[in-house]
């Protein structure tokens, strides 16, 4: 699996969650939408989202970075636990041989 497969497979992970509307759109992402004229700024669905590992050789934590648009009906706090849970969760099952912790930072950037 590629670092691409590793960010989609945690996208799908956080998009999964109650209460996550998306993943905030990166500026390239909302800039390329309005010049094509989709109208669709959310297009890229790990554009909130990156991944990076600390250490060498592949073998440090992970640093994993979300940005996410919550529901107005949900509380934004219960939806960041379950988006924290949800990534964690899916770095075990992706990386079941890792035994650092990962350092999981979560920021709602908005309500729909």
């Amino acid at each position: 699996m590629n670092g691409t497969a590793h960010i989609d497979e945690v996208a799908r992970a956080v998009l999964g969650v109650e209460g996550v509307a998306f993943l905030k759109p990166g500026v390239a992402q909302q800039v390329r939408s309005a010049l094509a004229g989709t109208g669709r700024a959310g297009a890229t669905r790990a554009s909130g989202l990156r991944m990076s590992r600390s250490g060498g050789g592949g073998e440090g934590t992970w640093d994993v970075d979300v940005h996410i648009v919550v529901l107005g009906e949900a509380r934004a706090v219960d939806v960041a636990r379950g988006t924290r849970a949800a990534v964690a969760e899916c770095l075990r099952r992706m990386f079941p041989e890792t035994t650092a912790p990962a350092r999981i930072t979560v920021t709602v950037t908005g309500l729909l």
